[in-house]
């Protein structure tokens, strides 16, 4: 049985660490460089840095910061937030990113997906998903951009597909309706785009506890379960959610 991965992630507002509830009333909680690094030595297995308004701001992402987060950490460091073209892609990897997250600019561009794909490899190419519940979608969820912002025309399932054919290697799908409450994650959604999809799925959004985890990665077959607020308040550490994992018999990298 293959491992599932434990990724932090730093959601990142003007050089800061920032974490909100439901994408709303983000506080700042830190320096991005300072805290990748400390989660480094804790043994986290992924690290994403999302520029949170690089996309609603129209601009490309802050290449000196991820090249100062990269240099604290020797694990697969996915970044995204504005990277709107293959230059993005080539010069963000070049900073340091060995993964590339395509999420607002998959959607208003879908062949960037592709050509970015076909240049780099699909393991570099992340599709960063945000959705919510709506009824009026055929999956029951409906796609939105622009951090949460912008509501599409898309299904979550429809483009979840849709991506993976297109070349993404991996998908990071993150509840809006669950992100930052610390009540579980929707496995729901999750468990629907993890059966249905061939590539990871990274599950994101509403993990509080370590039981959290343990049921996103077993009863709704996510490939990893990404953090942010379980470790920035510092009741849980990387080291301290593996072993517990681990006692329940959830295979992770100790």
């Amino acid at each position: 049985m293959l491992k599932k991965r434990i990724i932090i992630c730093l959601d990142v507002k003007d050089g800061r660490t920032t974490k909100g509830v439901k994408f709303q009333n983000n506080i700042d909680i830190g320096d991005p460089v300072e805290m990748a690094a400390e989660y480094y030595r804790q043994g986290v297995d992924e690290l994403v840095f999302y520029d949170i308004m690089a996309s609603a701001r129209g601009r490309g992402p802050i290449l000196d910061l991820i090249s100062r987060v990269a240099s604290q950490v020797f694990i697969p460091f996915c970044v995204g937030g504005g990277i709107g073209s293959i230059e993005d892609i080539r010069s963000t990897i070049l900073a340091g990113a060995e993964k590339i997250s395509l999420n607002s600019q998959a959607v208003k561009k879908p062949e960037l997906i592709t050509e970015g794909a076909r240049i780099f490899g699909n393991q570099c190419i992340v599709l960063g998903m945000d959705a919510a519940k709506d009824e009026n979608m055929p999956s029951g969820y409906r796609v939105y951009i622009n951090g949460g912002r912008v509501a599409t025309e898309l299904d979550a399932l429809a483009w979840a597909k849709k991506a993976v054919s297109l070349g993404a290697g991996e998908i990071v799908l993150n509840s809006i309706d669950a992100d930052g409450t610390k009540e579980g994650y929707e496995l729901n959604l999750t468990k629907m785009i993890a059966d249905n999809v061939s590539v990871p799925v990274i599950a994101s959004g509403g993990g509080g506890t370590v039981e959290h985890i343990a049921d996103v990665v077993t009863k709704a077959n996510a490939d990893a379960a990404l953090i942010a607020t379980m470790v920035h308040s510092g009741k849980y550490t990387v080291g301290g959610i593996k072993n517990d994992l681990n006692k329940m018999g959830v295979p992770v990298r100790m």
